[in-house]
């Protein structure tokens, strides 16, 4: 049996494609810390993200390089460095923050929200550093969606520290003021709360911010566009008809803003009968998957009606953290592992746009 050496390790990896960047592991500098003993080997892959989803797929790659020239066990280890998804420049805010998600919907109770909550704490599990700004100043719901209550204290430079659950760092103005005052606030005043959360809070250092936008087109998403790059958003609809005519205002708004749009997501997309296993379109269906075909946009998948979605979001425990995931939770990790490796693509091909600043 030839002997195992390090070069033809080397030589044998750089046959393995990565399967969304393209280019193979060694050329693309993913190899790290190789170790042999012997016919074993011991190495990490450097991933572009955490949350790839395409692990599953590398790994067997892996295998079918090494098995030929004699390496009988692989000791594999999974590493991440996140990249940043837009560029950037001296004087937009969150220096720290490698990727900022917006997540919108042109309209209200489409469950935008939930998506945004659900995919923080999705890209959270997998191994991310994550960040969840609620900017719906006059009806924010994502502390409660999370279990989060009480009040932010400061840091040693007098920043603005957010709360943190399922390893997500949070903030919202749903903290500063008592349960169950309307915040009537005139446009001027939302855009100042989101530059405050944008400036004044110790966000750290961060993969991916998730921003939940309010609905509809106006104030908060133009003072988040003029403040910091956006990465990428995600539109949220349902299938009904009315849900796509407001979503494809804010696809034009951010076109005209010059943000990147990585897909739409159909929410409410169907119900699985308990009783005799057929789905049920209370909404219709692939309204969703029309629209993004129609626009040119990806389609990142349909998330089911379950109950466990509802019942989690009243306790504070998301779909993807609880105990027994139902299909939404397991259709929500995926559209979190999608979105970043959407991230990861425009990171590496450089497809990043910039932003407009509007005045």
């Amino acid at each position: 049996m030839p002997q195992v050496t390090e070069a033809a390790v080397m030589t044998a990896l750089s046959t393995v494609q990565e399967p969304e960047l393209g280019g193979d592991l060694v050329s693309r500098n993913m190899i790290k810390d190789l170790t042999i003993d012997g016919a074993a080997v011991a190495f990490t892959i450097e991933l572009t993200t955490p949350a790839c989803p395409l692990k599953d797929e590398i790994e067997a790659r892996v295998h079918t390089a090494l098995d030929p020239i004699g390496v009988q066990a692989i000791e594999l280890t999974w590493g991440s460095m996140v990249r940043r998804a837009a560029p950037r420049t001296a004087e937009q805010l969150l220096p720290g923050v490698k990727n900022v998600i917006a997540v919108a919907s042109g309209k209200g109770g489409v469950g935008k929200s939930t998506i945004a909550v659900n995919l923080a704490v999705a890209l959270a599990r997998d191994g991310a550093s994550v960040g969840l700004l609620d900017a719906d100043i006059t009806g924010p719901n994502v502390p409660i969606m999370l279990g989060l209550d009480g009040q932010p204290g400061k840091s040693t430079d007098d920043k603005i520290l957010p709360l943190e659950r399922h390893g997500v760092k949070v903030i919202s103005i749903q903290f500063f003021v008592p349960a169950g005052q309307p915040i009537i606030w005139r446009g001027p005043l939302v855009g100042g709360a989101i530059q405050q959360f944008l400036r004044d809070v110790d966000w750290g250092e961060l993969d991916y911010l998730v921003i939940d936008l309010p609905p509809g087109t106006s104030d908060a998403q133009l003072t988040l566009a003029q403040a910091v790059p956006i990465s990428g958003s995600v539109l949220v609809t349902t299938p009904q008809e009315v849900a796509l005519l407001d979503v494809e205002k804010a696809l034009a708004m951010f076109k005209r803003m010059s943000v990147p749009v990585i897909g739409i997501v159909e929410n409410m997309s169907g119900l699985v009968c308990p009783h005799c296993g057929d789905m049920i379109d209370l909404f219709g269906r692939g309204g969703g998957e029309r629209f993004a075909r129609e626009h040119g946009l990806e389609f990142l998948g349909g998330i089911p009606l379950d109950v466990t979605v509802r019942q989690g979001g009243d306790v504070g425990v998301p779909a993807v953290a609880q105990r027994e995931p139902g299909p939404a939770a397991v259709a929500l990790q995926a559209l979190a592992r999608t979105v970043a490796a959407r991230m990861s693509v425009r990171a590496a091909t450089g497809a990043g746009q910039p932003v407009l600043t509007i005045s």
